[in-house]
């Protein structure tokens, strides 16, 4: 019998019991060290400790990027939402509407427009909580929607991926877009302007065959999961042990896939660094880091033809 539950009357019984939020700590996967959320958040995800990247969110992503953690919401096409009235265990439809109800975001990719230390700059974010990042219709538009917008602007396009691959309950249509996406960089590239690529923790499947190995410099987090079939799969299929750290981020840069591996804190200053250094542009005083900072609710939804992100 337990005594709280079975004894104590009602009101008695919710002064006692307190309510504790699910994600007040978070447990690190690869030290097993117990954090404080709040840290951990003021940190980039981050853990102190062992230096682990946590998966990031589309919002925090942009405002971690951003100057004074400001930028425009590019307008992004609509799309079919169920083109196929797919269902398995449950309905495609109802697996989208839980997965924008859990992270407020339209579909897996976020598109930004504003400043990177005082230079215009379209970043996209692929957000692995809803449904692993996945590509489909209305990801597959967003990329192209963020390439367009690059070249309206003639600024740089930065991608943050992290994905799982292409979205199965989209059949062929989620496919399309990798060759979308594909014909989308090579238009950038013959405009000559940069397209910078930040591999994250996982990018893997039809999105690491597509866009995502395609950039003029490729980034990676530290510890990040990169490539296109899984460990176990390709063991099977060679019938041989793979090396120690296979598919991640240190093993692929020492190997030529990737650029540099960079650790979260330096990716603002980097990203800058390389722009200025492709778009050939003197250095710019950086952002004044005082600036108030802007939460998700005061983030100004732009039209389709993006005005200029203001000064700080």
């Amino acid at each position: 019998m337990n005594w709280l539950t079975n004894v104590v009357r009602p009101k008695i019984r919710n002064i006692l019991r307190r309510e504790t939020p699910e994600n007040l700590w978070i447990k690190c996967p690869d030290s097993g060290q117990l954090v404080f959320y709040k840290d951990v958040e003021a940190n980039q995800f981050v853990i102190p400790g062992s230096n682990y990247h946590m998966r990031m969110g589309a919002v925090a992503r942009l405002k971690s990027v951003f100057d004074n953690e400001t930028w425009f919401d590019v307008a992004l096409p609509e799309v079919t939402a169920d083109p196929l009235k797919f269902r398995d265990e449950r309905k495609y439809a109802d697996r989208i509407r839980d997965a924008r109800a859990k992270t407020g975001l339209n579909d897996a990719i976020k598109v930004g427009y504003g400043k990177l230390e005082g230079a215009g700059a379209v970043i996209a974010v692929q957000d692995f909580d809803f449904m692993g990042g996945s590509l489909g219709m209305a990801a597959g538009e967003a990329i192209v929607r963020g390439l367009e917008l690059a070249l309206e602007k003639k600024s740089p396009f930065i991608v943050f991926a992290a994905s799982g691959g292409a979205r199965m309950q989209e059949g062929i249509l989620s496919l399309m877009q990798m060759p979308r996406t594909t014909v989308g960089v090579q238009m950038l590239r013959e405009a000559k302007l940069p397209y910078i690529v930040v591999l994250t923790n996982p990018t893997t499947g039809g999105v690491t065959a597509s866009y995502a190995m395609l950039g003029d410099v490729q980034i990676a987090e530290p510890g990040a999961l990169i490539g296109f079939a899984g460990a176990r799969v390709i063991e099977q299929t060679i019938r041989e042990k793979l090396p120690e750290g296979f598919q991640r981020a240190e093993y692929l840069k020492d190997h030529g896939m990737v650029d540099m591996v960079v650790h979260r804190h330096d990716m603002r200053a980097t990203l800058a660094r390389l722009c200025r250094l492709l778009m050939k542009s003197p250095a710019l005083e950086p952002a004044v880091k005082t600036a108030p900072q802007v939460s998700a609710a005061q983030i100004v939804t732009a039209p389709e033809t993006v005005p200029a992100a203001p000064h700080a």
